[in-house]
């Protein structure tokens, strides 16, 4: 067997993504005990800088060891029954994962669609939480597979006016744009680890208010290993035992109850994102530094001569949707850059499969200097695949950008 070899890539994706050298750096430490106090320090300011990005007074705000889809998946399965009604508003294929997990929650899911590539109005969703009355409104801030950003900050009020729970996958959102917990009123929300944070694929970051810990722990379990014997154990228990939140708000809290072994790891390199993200650089900023870079990249896909996909129309401030040319939608010009030229961009779903190409601006790589190279990249490959691309007009429009 051959040593590990990996070459040099350019990763323009919407996931995972590039990361800081400092973040890599961070995760190349000695490895603590998860019970050394030093470790539980490290832990204890993850959870400060979560409700920090996350803009949250919450006392839960942690890390799940698992992927965003882990995160999320968590959230939904503590929060739902069988029987609650789940509303799930669709625009794309999250949405559909959302729906996927109400229903291995047990959960009847309604559910309501717009096309892909476009979003809800508030007021529409609002009408529809004060008809069906769910429990559980699960939805999708930032949806990659469209592009689209989802407004959210009304639907929380709404859904506590039935006396339900508003779920939010901010998976690839988070740390990219605004994310507020307490003041748009959302009771859980999750946000991923190697999207716009920065850090390594596999961790996800979630927060969730005292009403959700309230209605989570009646169905609180506590395995029998570390069980007391005066603990009472709900008869309608959450069926995860790794994704437990009543374990793990007992693992997180001072009381240190074990429930696994943590990715040290990996809290190593979340802590040092989030260090890097909330402290150093601010929120604020980089917003505004994910906000520029996008549009320097729509400016630049343009002046190549290609077609931004909806463009105007809520874009996520870290995808850009690219139309496909006719004339490149049957080949292998996708592939072709990643193995040529070591540039990695990515396809859709559903009814955008094979129609557009996603290009990420995620977390460190949301700089110009990696914008100059991808532009000089990629329209190269469009000239030698025969498209007539202007690349100089292309990074004049970047300079331009950031005069």
């Amino acid at each position: 067997m051959s040593d590990l070899t990996i070459k040099e890539r350019l990763i323009m994706t919407p996931g995972p993504v590039s990361i800081d050298p400092r973040v890599s750096q961070a995760m190349s430490n000695r490895i603590l005990g998860q019970f050394d106090p030093d470790f539980l320090t490290i832990m204890d300011d993850t959870m400060e800088l979560t409700r920090q990005a996350f803009e949250t007074k919450n006392k839960w705000a942690f890390a799940v060891d698992g992927s965003g889809r882990a995160g999320l998946e968590a959230l939904m399965s503590n929060i739902i029954s069988k029987g609650d009604k789940v509303l799930v508003p669709v625009l794309g294929r999250f949405g559909n994962l959302g729906i996927e997990l109400a229903q291995r929650a047990g959960g009847e899911v309604i559910t309501m669609e717009t096309e892909w590539g476009t979003v809800f109005d508030q007021d529409e969703i609002i009408a529809k939480i004060k008809e069906v009355k769910p429990k559980v409104v699960a939805i999708v801030h930032g949806e990659t597979s469209t592009g689209r950003l989802q407004p959210i900050d009304r639907l929380g009020a709404a859904v506590r006016e039935v006396g339900g729970f508003l779920v939010v996958d901010a998976v690839a959102s988070f740390m990219g744009a605004p994310v507020k917990a307490d003041e748009w009123q959302i009771d859980a929300v999750v946000g991923g680890s190697q999207k716009c944070l920065g850090a390594l694929p596999g961790m996800s970051l979630v927060t969730f208010n005292d009403r959700f810990a309230d209605e989570i722990n009646k169905r609180k379990r506590i395995e029998l290993g570390v069980r007391g014997e005066d603990a009472q154990t709900a008869a309608n228990f959450v069926p995860s035992n790794y994704l437990d939140l009543t374990q793990l708000q007992d693992y997180w809290s001072p009381a240190r109850v074990n429930h696994h072994t943590e990715a040290t790891i990996g809290i190593y390199g979340v802590h040092e994102a989030l260090r890097l993200g909330v402290q150093e650089e601010g929120l604020a900023n980089r917003f505004a530094r994910h906000q520029q870079v996008h549009q320097a990249l729509n400016n630049a896909v343009k002046a190549l001569g290609l077609t931004i996909f909806n463009e105007g129309d809520h874009e996520m401030p870290m995808v850009t949707c690219v139309e496909i040319p006719e004339a490149l939608r049957d080949t292998n010009f996708q592939s072709e850059l990643l193995t040529k030229f070591g540039v990695e961009i990515a396809a859709s779903f559903g009814s955008l499969q094979g129609k557009i190409w996603r290009l990420g601006t995620m977390g460190y790589v949301a700089q110009k200097g990696y914008l100059v190279r991808f532009i000089s990249i990629f329209g190269a490959a469009l000239l030698q695949a025969g498209y007539p691309a202007d690349v100089k007009a292309a990074l004049d429009a970047v300079d331009q950008a950031f005069a």
